[in-house]
């Protein structure tokens, strides 16, 4: 079976770190090309911008978007005007109703559009969402709080509008709650914690419910200096789950769950993704959940702001 030729549209980090070199591993995928006004791969032909690299490779199957979320919506709908399939970087857009625009476009061309959630390719993300399937969680407690200075260091972009701030990973453990929780989750109140001059949060701590009725508390602080963790812990009538590390790390009961057989835990997530994206591309489907976005939309829209201290490099 033939490679899928994709391009590469936005070269950052996270393209660096995990989409690049998934993608040079991958028997599934070639990669044709980049587009980014300042920035390049070594040894892959690169070009300024979607269109210029269009014009020079046609032939392309696909475009995984991996720009900053303001532009993500214009470049997609340019890809799917194109025939092109298309991936896009978490999150996938900045609204809802941007992601819904591009949904009917890939619908109504029959091309397949991945709104892909790293997160939910984690490890042991699947064992606990298999465990879960059968109990009914009766608490939820879910604490992301990282350093942003290591993380996305001299990105300002982060605190302008649509940047997400804090839900920038907040949603990443967003994506993981949504996918390994049997009932849906939804909202009942926020408070966001804004740095004084700035637009988007720094903390944010969340009050849900899933649909059952079980409390769900979530935690996001982008002030976690030393240590970092990324953790979500499910009570049930059966036992206690643990989903730690991100979703590289299971226990349950206080007892570590066996690592997966074969995983790269660098690269785990993404060639997870990458494959995923594959099978839609092979079999013809798209698959667009936004749940971890309508979320952290809710938040936005109901959640109380407080004012923090300034956020200064």
């Amino acid at each position: 079976m033939s490679p899928i030729r994709i391009a590469l549209v936005g070269v950052g980090k996270i393209v660096r770190d995990q989409h690049a070199p998934v993608l040079a591993a991958s028997p599934d995928f070639q990669l044709a090309g980049t587009a980014s006004p300042h920035s390049s791969l070594d040894g892959t032909p690169a070009f300024k911008s979607l269109d210029e690299l269009l014009s020079n490779i046609p032939d392309v199957d696909a475009v995984a978007v991996t720009s900053t979320t303001d532009v993500r919506h214009d470049i997609a709908r340019a890809a799917l005007a194109a025939g092109k399939h298309v991936l896009l970087e978490k999150p996938p857009c900045t609204t809802l109703s941007a992601l819904d625009d591009l949904r009917e476009q890939a619908d109504g061309a029959r091309l397949t559009l991945f709104a892909s959630w790293h997160s939910r390719f984690a490890p042991q993300v699947e064992a606990a969402r298999a465990w879960l399937a059968g109990r009914r969680p009766t608490a939820i407690e879910v604490v992301w709080r990282e350093d942003v200075r290591r993380w996305h260091p001299g990105q300002d972009w982060i605190w302008e509008p649509g940047g997400l701030g804090v839900f920038d990973p907040g949603v990443n453990a967003l994506s993981i709650l949504t996918g390994i929780t049997p009932a849906r989750i939804y909202l009942l109140a926020a408070e966001l914690a804004v740095p004084q001059g700035r637009q988007a949060p720094i903390a944010a701590s969340l009050k849900l419910s899933t649909s059952d009725g079980a409390p769900v508390a979530a935690e996001f602080d982008w002030t976690g200096e030393g240590e970092q963790t990324w953790e979500i812990r499910v009570e049930t009538a059966q036992g206690r789950l643990r989903l730690y590390d991100g979703g590289a790390s299971l226990s349950i009961d206080g007892q570590p769950a066996p690592a997966p057989a074969a995983h790269d835990p660098q690269h785990a997530e993404y060639a997870g993704v990458y494959a995923r994206f594959a099978e839609l591309v092979r079999t013809g489907a798209s698959e667009v959940d936004d749940r971890p976005l309508r979320l952290a939309a809710d938040a936005f829209l109901a959640g109380r702001r407080t004012t923090a201290p300034p956020f200064v490099e």
